[in-house]
């Protein structure tokens, strides 16, 4: 019998688990990314250098190695691709269109309009004339987006018209468009949700709590369940969920959503047909006592990725963190005290000494990673201090 064949956009440890879920599955596995020193080229069985950003460079790599299925999680890199391939493949998958429209904010906010999604104000900008007349229309503070990127890259806040225009050049530099986004900034709560959904139907939905770094924009640096408003807001916050889905035309993916409270109405932020990055598969492993990754391997295999919630009954409250640093440097040595524990899932770091460090400013500058489990949220929180507190990070003078 001829072994099934998975092939996995994007070799970075974010991507790992996939690799290594599909080999306990007996699957066999192709990795595709740009040519560097990924763990992915290691644990796979065959690999390519393809730049998976490229749609038809994708496509013709999963016909080249006549794979069963397509995969990615993490990153938004390749969402566009694998969509692209798997409808002009026949695989299981979000489909080429949906996939286009949650790669490109603009689109995107086009569509929750459409749909009926409570979202922010927003307005397309090719020019500076064009932003003058936006900001003449839209309430300060507003929020400067590049349309194609993540871990909030090319995205300011500005409270003036004068720091709208700075940050305008800014947001240009950085996009690969010639136009991006102007929307008003919702003073709110942000929140998270992950969810999956197959043929049609939602298998799970998980909001989380996020904890933010506040740099132009809030930015996710660490996630908790369960959310602190489950009762009086999940369902409120479900609803947006499936309405951005639908106006997405998202299916067979998975989903991850970001979004705003402000007085207990529930916005969508953006949404996309993959798993979110900040061990967020993580953290719905954890809370639905089940491996994420194999979810999402099954899921671009067909099968049957609806059976591992099924009789599960979530209860594990979990927090996750990245590690991060507030100064840029050389590191010396990298000093922990702390030791294995139980509640401890995950403790690493991705540096090591002599690795350039900077000042955390977004999702690149992360040095490492916890993942921990307690009784409560309260408790887990109180943990992770105690887990910061014994870590060290020593920089060269």
């Amino acid at each position: 019998m001829t072994m099934k064949k998975l092939m996995i956009l994007g070799a970075s440890y974010s991507q790992l688990p996939l690799y290594q879920e599909a080999k306990k599955l007996g699957i066999s596995t192709v990795a595709v990314s740009i040519p560097g020193d990924w763990p992915g080229f290691q644990a796979a069985d065959e690999y390519t250098y393809t730049d998976i950003s490229d749609p038809a460079a994708v496509y013709e790599a999963a016909e080249k190695f006549h794979v069963d299925g397509i995969a990615t999680c993490c990153l938004d890199t390749g969402v566009r691709a694998l969509g692209y391939a798997c409808e002009q493949l026949g695989l299981k998958g979000l489909s080429a269109e949906a996939a286009e429209i949650s790669s490109n904010k603009f689109k995107m906010k086009e569509a929750f309009m459409a749909g009926g999604v409570n979202c922010a104000r927003h307005i397309c900008i090719r020019n500076r004339k064009e932003l003058a007349e936006a900001l003449e229309c839209l309430e300060f503070p507003v929020v400067l987006k590049a349309v194609d990127l993540m871990g909030s890259r090319g995205i300011f806040r500005c409270d003036t018209k004068e720091e709208a225009f700075e940050r305008y050049e800014d947001t240009m530099k950085a996009t690969g468009k010639d136009y991006c986004l102007a929307e008003e900034f919702i003073e709110g709560e942000t929140l998270g949700c992950e969810a999956m959904i197959s043929n049609g139907k939602l298998l799970y939905c998980l909001p989380n709590n996020i904890d933010a770094f506040q740099s132009y924009v809030p930015t996710p640096v660490g996630h908790s369940v369960p959310y602190r408003k489950q009762e009086m807001l999940g369902e409120k916050v479900k609803h947006q969920v499936m309405l951005a889905i639908q106006a997405v035309g998202l299916d067979n993916c998975a989903v991850n959503c970001d979004l705003i409270e402000k007085d207990g109405k529930i916005y969508v932020i953006e949404i996309t047909g993959r798993a979110g990055a900040t061990c967020l598969p993580e953290t719905v492993g954890l809370y639905y006592g089940i491996n994420y990754y194999e979810a999402i391997v099954r899921l671009a295999m067909d099968m049957e990725p609806e059976k591992l919630f099924e009789g599960h009954i979530p209860r594990q409250s979990s927090l996750s963190k990245i590690l991060t640093s507030d100064r840029s440097g050389i590191v010396k040595e990298i000093h922990n005290t702390n030791v294995p524990a139980e509640d401890i899932v995950d403790l690493s770091f991705n540096i090591q000494p002599g690795d350039q460090v900077n000042r955390y400013e977004n999702g690149r500058d992360r040095i490492g990673q916890v993942i921990l489990t307690g009784k409560d949220l309260d408790a887990c929180e109180t943990r992770l201090g105690d887990i910061l507190s014994k870590i060290n990070i020593e920089f060269t003078v």
